[in-house]
């Protein structure tokens, strides 16, 4: 089986790194740092942080400038020109103790959304949901811990990691509506929980692997097991696909709460053998 091995970025490190993006059109990387309610940019190796009042559960690029969507803990916000303004109040939609997880943009700027458990006194629970307009739908209830989502190239067919379920999911889609139906296990993950996740222009998947050290590639249609990424970290939280003028690199973010790891919490990056693809805006 083909194997690639991550390289540590830098020696900085993050409580809880997440939500890693790559956005072309500036030539920038962001990520969040959830428990410490943090957004990171980055750009020519330069970093920027923007310090907010409660978790950030992701931050998806806006299409119409270089602002974000934000998933947090009570709201989705948007982030712009240096200001945030909340325009969904989601305190009558998630219990107290929730807190929002993984975002992504469906190829139609549909926000998909993640509520978790935000500490350790509760049960893991929680539901997926989309906001479109100015509504909010619940699309999928009863979920544990909602973290990795895509959608096939075709638009036809979503992903999504539920991790306490140890699985990844698979849906028919409808780009028209969003709606989503026929959910089936697309593959379970053994030795680690599936956490976040992205898609390559071959339409194959890629799952960072929670207490598995590693990032599996896998079919879109049958699940079987294509490659591994080895990196050097406990917690591997979730990765995107960056197009570089060398080729394509994962982009692989981790959680570094309560190790000692020498890289443990780092930034990493590796170079595979896929075609990158862009991402979908908020």
């Amino acid at each position: 089986m083909l194997e690639y091995y991550a390289k540590a970025i830098d020696n900085d490190k993050y409580s809880l790194g997440e939500s890693p993006y790559y956005d072309p059109r500036y030539q920038r990387c962001s990520w969040v740092d959830i428990d410490q309610n943090r957004l990171w940019t980055m750009r020519n190796g330069k970093k920027e942080c923007f310090q907010f009042d409660q978790p950030i559960g992701a931050a998806v690029p806006l299409k119409d400038s270089d602002g974000f969507m934000l998933a947090a803990k009570d709201g989705l916000y948007i982030l712009k020109d240096g200001k945030t303004e909340r325009i969904v109040d989601l305190s009558d939609i998630y219990k107290p103790y929730w807190r929002s997880n993984d975002a992504k943009a469906d190829g139609s700027g549909r926000l998909w959304f993640g509520a978790s458990v935000g500490d350790d006194l509760h049960e893991a629970e929680g539901n997926l949901y989309c906001f479109e307009g100015q509504s909010v739908r619940c699309m999928q209830a009863g979920t544990k811990i909602s973290n990795g989502m895509a959608w096939s190239s075709d638009g036809k067919l979503f992903y999504f990691s539920d991790s306490l379920e140890h699985a990844v999911f698979c849906y028919d889609y409808c780009e028209e509506d969003g709606a989503i139906s026929g959910r089936r296990v697309l593959f379970e993950v053994e030795n680690g929980l599936p956490d976040g996740m992205c898609i390559d222009g071959d339409d194959n998947l890629w799952v960072a692997v929670w207490g598995g050290r590693r990032i599996e590639k896998r079919d879109p249609l049958t699940g079987e097991l294509l490659a591994l990424v080895n990196v050097p970290a406990e917690h591997v939280t979730s990765c995107c696909l960056v197009r570089e003028a060398s080729g394509t690199a994962l982009f692989i973010t981790s959680s570094g709460d309560g190790l000692s790891g020498e890289y443990d919490g780092c930034l990493f990056t590796c170079h595979v053998d896929a075609p990158a693809v862009d991402p979908d805006y908020a």
